[in-house]
């Protein structure tokens, strides 16, 4: 009879738990190889063999909150109305991270750097958002920059997801402030012609 494993999918999946929980909750420098495993009643030779050591642990709860934002935002369908899209992908990015607080949190909470300006990959979750802003620019209902409209968008996204999650907005007040600031972004960048119309929909909601 062979030995049992020890640092199988099991154990992995805890100390990817755990490690996210601790990232979330606390300064960056206070996690630790020993401090993980003993969180995952796990042993610190657990963390070596599955992750090569601490920073590929943390990189593997990072790919875990890309690979999930990635997989809400991607499944978004695509209409023929672009605007409808952004939208509806902003709603699937508030989904994602009001569900997944402590992904969110480790994402863009500073554990690992943000590059606006880097370039997007295959699996990025900024992609699906570029490509809506692309056919919308086709389609000449927004005018300017695709990556400075994707930003404006992001940062909207951002702040109020963040103001929710640290429970400074109820959630009629989140509701509404959703709402109104997506459309809002949304607005001011749309061309002149759509504008009008824009809030008129807002307005009829």
């Amino acid at each position: 009879m062979g030995r049992p494993r020890t640092n199988d999918e099991a154990v992995k999946e805890r100390l990817v738990e755990c490690a996210t929980e601790m990232l979330a909750t606390r300064p960056r420098e206070s996690l630790t190889v020993r401090g993980v495993a003993a969180a995952a009643e796990a042993s610190t030779t657990a963390v070596y063999s599955l992750f090569g050591g601490k920073d590929g642990l943390i990189g593997a709860v990072r790919d875990r909150a890309v690979a999930g934002l990635f997989q809400d935002v991607s499944a978004v369908p695509t209409s023929a109305d672009p605007l409808a899209d952004l939208y509806a992908l902003a709603v699937a990015y508030r989904r994602w991270g009001r569900g997944h607080s402590h992904l969110y949190t480790v994402l863009f909470g500073g554990v690992q750097s943000f590059d606006p300006s880097g370039e997007v990959g295959a699996s990025d979750p900024i992609r699906p958002l570029l490509a809506a802003i692309g056919r919308a620019l086709a389609a000449a209902v927004l005018v300017g920059e695709a990556t400075s409209i994707a930003l404006s968008i992001w940062a909207a996204l951002h702040g109020l997801v963040t103001l929710e999650l640290a429970g400074a907005l109820d959630d009629a007040t989140a509701e509404a402030a959703f709402r109104s600031s997506i459309y809002a972004t949304l607005r001011g960048w749309a061309a002149p012609e759509v504008f009008c119309s824009l809030r008129q929909a807002e307005l009829a909601r």
